[in-house]
Order: structure tokens, then sequence, then C-alpha cells
């Protein structure tokens, strides 16, 4: 089945995926693990009925938008994640940030609909100088 494909259940009810559903549940499986992992040993991870050529799939489309690295294991590849889920989370906040001629009303508005705790937590982080929790830098 293809990423957002429907999927008939035996109810006869039909279920769709969310876009993109498939790409995070094959990162969670890369996070969750301490070493590289092959698609079969992802798809072992999964324990979903997901076969190892869609799985394959997802982790090359992963590969080439650079959220996971590889290695050669074999006559295939091992994935890793390229980074932890903040870091992705921020990646790809900057990468809507790029989209945009007008940074500054873009950043405007993403901090005018922050929650006020979230707004607090912005605000101390850059009072502090720090990027993130912990003074890593950017």
């Amino acid at each position: 089945m293809r990423e957002g494909q429907r999927d008939e259940s035996p109810e006869g009810r039909t279920d769709r995926r969310p876009a993109g559903g498939l790409e995070a549940t094959v990162l969670a499986a890369l996070w969750a693990a301490d070493a590289p992992l092959t698609p079969g040993a992802v798809q072992l991870a999964l324990g979903d009925d997901l076969a190892r050529t869609t799985v394959t799939t997802i982790l090359t489309r992963l590969h080439a938008k650079g959220t996971v690295t590889r290695a050669r294991a074999g006559r295939g590849y091992a994935y890793s994640p390229a980074q932890d889920a903040p870091g992705l989370t921020a990646r790809r906040m900057h990468a809507e940030l790029d989209k945009d001629e007008d940074r500054g009303t873009a950043l405007a508005r993403f901090v005018s609909d922050l929650s006020p705790e979230d707004e607090r937590l912005l605000r101390a982080l850059l009072d502090d100088g720090q990027a993130a929790p912990g003074g890593a830098a950017p």
C-alpha cells in the first residue's frame, strides 16, 4: 500500500494513513534503535504488515531528504536518523522559513501564535543567548 493510500478494514471501513505517517513511524523505529538498522530490521521493529520493499522505499525517500544517513551493510544499507526529533523539528522550521521571502512577517506571525508558555520559553532562551536548553549553540 502506498503512503496515504486507502486501506479497507475487515469491517468494510476505509482508513487512510495521514501524509507522512509511514515516514514518522519508520523514523520512530530508527530513534528507538541503538544501532543502524537495515530495511528488514526496521520492518521487524515495526511489527507491521508493511512489505520490506515499502520500508526500503520510505528509507530511500528519507535519505534523499537528508533525514537519515546510511552506510553499506552487506549488499544493502543500514540507516540511522540524521538527528534527534527536536533537531528534525528545528530543521523543518528553518526549511519553511527559507521558503518565505518575508522572513520577518513569517516569524512575527509564528511568535504571535505561540502559547503563553511557549512565548516565555522562547523569551528565556533569547534572553540567555541560548539556542536550546543546556546552552547548545545553533
